[in-house]
């Protein structure tokens, strides 16, 4: 009965999480920091960070792979559906609502300033993700190369992100394994 609460709780959190994260899984570290990381000290902000940079490299909605990664490691199986149900929850409920009322309530002023507001809000989240990101990640110039270099081959010349993931993968295997061996004493 415990671990049954114990799941619900789960469930609950990453409900609130969902309910929160405008704007799709970038947006959702700020929260997921806040709510784990801090309030119920379930994780630390690396395994955050590292099952959110996993997340993104599976096939499948971030929000719902992060949330699914962080259930296993904090309760299992059970712990894995709860937290990927909660997090798809309000979504589910949230669109269900609009597509009933969005024909109706579109044209209304207030409707589409509000539309306006939340992009903005959900721009800010987005950069502080981002930031937190770089700010965890990149710990040296190998990292601040990568990081560039992935930047610019996305933005400027329009190459995959598919592409710019592996390829930073495969550099960074080599890079770092070089460095473990130029280090190694023996």
């Amino acid at each position: 009965m415990n671990n049954f609460k114990e799941i619900i709780k789960y469930y609950l959190v990453f409900f609130k999480i969902g309910l929160f994260t405008i704007g799709g899984g970038y947006a959702m570290l700020p929260i997921v920091e806040k709510e784990l990381v801090e309030k119920y000290k379930w994780s630390t902000e690396e395994e955050v960070l590292d099952s959110y940079a996993l997340a993104q490299s599976i096939p499948g909605v971030i929000a719902v792979n992060t949330s699914a990664l962080l259930g296993i490691k904090g309760k299992g199986f059970w712990g894995a559906v709860a937290a990927s149900l909660g997090v798809i929850s309000p979504s589910i409920i949230i669109i269900v609502i609009i597509s009933i009322f969005f024909n109706r309530f579109r044209e209304i002023t207030a409707v589409a300033n509000a539309f306006k507001g939340i992009r903005i809000a959900v721009l800010a989240l987005l950069i502080l993700s981002v930031y937190k990101m770089v700010r965890k990640s990149v710990k040296d110039i190998w990292g601040v190369v990568l990081l560039t270099a992935s930047f610019v081959c996305v933005l400027i010349f329009n190459i995959s992100p598919i592409y710019v993931i592996v390829g930073a993968a495969i550099i960074s295997i080599f890079i770092y394994y070089r460095k473990e061996k130029d280090n190694d004493p023996s």
